[in-house]
């Protein structure tokens, strides 16, 4: 789904940037240029970028605590 119209950033690549080590809206801003332009993507951007940080996250732990148990 296209999340910032305005240049054309899809969650697919905020997703991508989070994998490579984004983890800002910042960082978004300043790389994709997410929400720089009518800013009406923010909210959603944000949402996307926090629910795969938090996706990131479960799975690590998820990971750590299989490790443990081997």
């Amino acid at each position: 789904m296209i999340v910032c119209v305005c240049n054309n950033i899809s969650d697919r690549e905020i997703r991508q940037a989070v994998d490579l080590g984004l983890s800002s809206m910042a960082e978004l801003r300043r790389d994709l240029g997410v929400a720089t332009c009518c800013g009406k993507c923010a909210s959603c951007a944000k949402q996307v970028l926090n629910e795969h940080l938090d996706s990131k996250i479960h799975a690590t732990e998820l990971s750590f605590r299989s490790a443990q148990t081997a």
